[in-house]
């Protein structure tokens, strides 16, 4: 499958890996920056998404939510990187219909209004089973804050090019979808976030106060790409 990413928002959770760790697959393990697992939200808008070879008219355009953990797992002898995705929303009702067929992984269908003007970004999100809702308020900028784990802009978009692997939950509780994202270039900006609000985030019985900082956020842009399938991942089962 290829398209375009459009608008591609990573807004970025530091985490007490202690609260991270009871999420995850057996197979994974978090990956940690500076001692805190790395948790968050891909806002991310595709266009024309369709099978290789077929004309852009034929593709499918949606807004989308994942909530996403940065994590490792060995595969071979290799220690490998990626993210694993509790729970994926989407404003398109194929996608949502085929989920876990066409497209890897359970899509909740989901409403999303979207306001961009300029350097300026508003979105809202509500999944139709009342079970996620995101707001963010952004703002394009030139650096990180300083408050951020990363040291710079060039650190924090490695760590990310580095989770290019994603794996998502489904219905089976052993088992994980996987699917890579290669892009024809990958490039990201800071974003300054205003407000963020996240039912998942927010939840206080799940991360407590001081088990969880906002980090930072990163946009990315009119990007073309191709999303591969990986096979998938089974293990013991956890709680989703």
């Amino acid at each position: 499958m290829h398209g375009m990413i459009d608008r591609r928002m990573l807004i970025n959770f530091r985490v007490k890996p202690e609260r991270i760790a009871p999420m995850l697959p057996s197979f994974f393990r978090t990956k940690l920056v500076k001692g805190w697992a790395m948790a968050g939200i891909c806002l991310i808008r595709l266009k024309d998404i369709r099978p290789k070879g077929l004309a852009a008219a034929f593709g499918v355009s949606s807004e989308n939510a994942a909530h996403r953990i940065a994590v490792a797992w060995d595969e071979h002898g290799v220690t490998r990187e990626g993210v694993f995705i509790p729970r994926r929303d989407t404003s398109s009702a194929l996608q949502s219909l085929v989920g876990g067929r066409i497209f890897p992984g359970i899509h909740h269908p989901a409403d999303f209004l979207v306001e961009e003007s300029g350097d300026d970004y508003r979105l809202q999100m509500k999944s139709r089973d009342d079970a996620t809702q995101v707001r963010l308020h952004a703002r394009r900028t030139k650096q990180l804050p300083s408050s951020s784990l990363f040291e710079s802009l060039e650190e924090a978009s490695d760590f990310f090019a580095r989770g290019s692997a994603g794996y998502s939950a489904t219905e089976r509780t052993n088992c994980c979808d996987g699917l890579e994202l290669f892009t024809a270039g990958w490039q990201v900006e800071p974003l300054d976030v205003l407000a963020v609000e996240s039912s998942f985030f927010d939840d206080h019985a799940t991360f407590p106060t001081g088990t969880i900082e906002f980090d930072c956020a990163l946009l990315m842009r009119n990007i073309s790409h191709e999303w591969r399938s990986l096979p998938q991942m089974k293990g013991e089962a956890w709680k989703q």
